[in-house]
């Protein structure tokens, strides 16, 4: 089996549709999207928190948020409508998303090995390629990291 190569900036981004969501309506705008492991858990809700306290930075700078993570639709809803979330959530309950823009990997917990989400971040420029990638982001900081990257 071939592996594919990592995405690499300046690629062009993996569509995404799922929904009524598809990456591609969004050219034109800059798109952050951040791979988070499993919603309303501690440090997938300081990540999504400090995107929503800065998300009108992110407006006034002309760039979408969303967020995917393999959690059911259900899930990420009720996450997005305890936390007052106004962006977008991607269900990604079959990981390919995650597997596309390669940051669905093997994890270890104590001990146990197992597949899940590397917690990435994209910055996707209006044209629809990757300028910047976070990975192995760090929730804690991290949506001033990308609005730095924005504003560079």
């Amino acid at each position: 089996m071939a592996l594919k190569p990592a995405l690499k900036q300046g690629a062009r981004a993996p569509e995404i549709r799922v929904g009524d969501f598809q990456l591609s309506k969004l050219r034109g705008k800059r798109v952050v999207i951040f791979f988070f492991p499993k919603s309303d858990t501690p440090g997938c809700t300081k990540e999504a928190c400090e995107f929503r306290d800065a998300s009108k930075k992110f407006t006034k700078l002309d760039t979408e948020i969303v967020g995917i993570s393999p959690d059911k639709p259900e899930a990420q809803q009720k996450f997005a409508a305890k936390y007052g979330f106004a962006f977008t959530f991607v269900p990604d309950e079959d990981h390919a998303i995650a597997e596309a823009y390669d940051v669905w990997k093997e994890k270890s917990m104590y001990g146990r090995t197992y597949m899940g989400i590397e917690r990435t971040t994209f910055l996707i420029g209006a044209d629809g390629k990757i300028e910047k990638i976070f990975p192995k982001v760090k929730p804690e900081g991290h949506a001033a990291q990308v609005l730095e990257a924005i504003a560079s």
